[in-house]
């Protein structure tokens, strides 16, 4: 489970950020604070923290004081700043002190869904260790701003299915979509939803695995390997 830290000046929309957190697969809130000192206590006493959902206006100090005070301190956790701060100049800031991303205010539940799953694809792409050819190094930079897949309905997130693709792509042979679901970290029913889509749109290719009794297994493939 990746652990998230929400800080939030203000305690309902923190209770809030943190029930998105909990819908999307693979995370887990580890805490939440509502203000600097909160915040920094949180992320050097909590048990482990590998990521802090960061408001910009807080109390005491602002967020990207957080992000400075927590580098000072040796602390590098990632930060995904979500904050009302539009101003270009502290979008700025925040970029070249190493946030990964930065929400805006107000935003949907698909909008952090989205970045959390960038973020975790980032994670399972780091998490290979060894040496990086300019491709892979790409796909890294890439991993938190993946394009949109031309076509994707609506509903369907491009990492996800980006996630997916990667997945069959990578793989020795056909796979179901409790396989699909055990490499990606996705619940089955969503490998199953983009499984579905991919296959629609000739993407994958879908055969019929039969056992001695019940229903076929249906496993998929990539399409083409170029």
């Amino acid at each position: 489970m990746i652990e998230v830290l929400v800080v939030d000046d203000d305690t309902r929309v923190a209770r809030v950020n943190a029930a998105y957190v909990e819908k999307v697969p693979g995370f887990h809130v580890a805490g939440q604070a509502h203000s600097a000192l909160e915040a920094l206590d949180a992320a050097q006493g909590l048990p482990r923290v590998d990521l802090i959902l960061l408001d910009h206006y807080l109390p005491d100090r602002t967020g990207l004081e957080v992000v400075q005070e927590m580098r000072r301190r040796g602390l590098q956790t990632d930060v995904i700043m979500v904050t009302a701060a539009r101003d270009v100049s502290t979008v700025q800031a925040a970029m070249r002190q190493g946030a990964l991303q930065y929400l805006v205010k107000p935003f949907a539940f698909a909008g952090l869904r989205a970045k959390l799953e960038a973020y975790a694809e980032l994670r399972r792409t780091l998490d290979g260790g060894g040496e990086a050819e300019q491709a892979e190094v790409d796909r890294i930079f890439g991993a938190l701003s993946a394009p949109s897949e031309p076509g994707l309905p609506k509903g369907h997130s491009p990492t996800t299915a980006e996630l997916v693709r990667q997945c069959l792509l990578k793989a020795d042979g056909p796979l179901s979509a409790q396989e699909i679901a055990e490499r990606t970290g996705v619940s089955r029913q969503t490998a199953q939803r983009y499984l579905k889509l991919l296959e629609r749109t000739g993407r994958a290719v879908l055969t019929l695995k039969y056992g001695e009794a019940g229903r076929p297994e249906h496993r998929y493939a990539w399409a083409t390997r170029t």
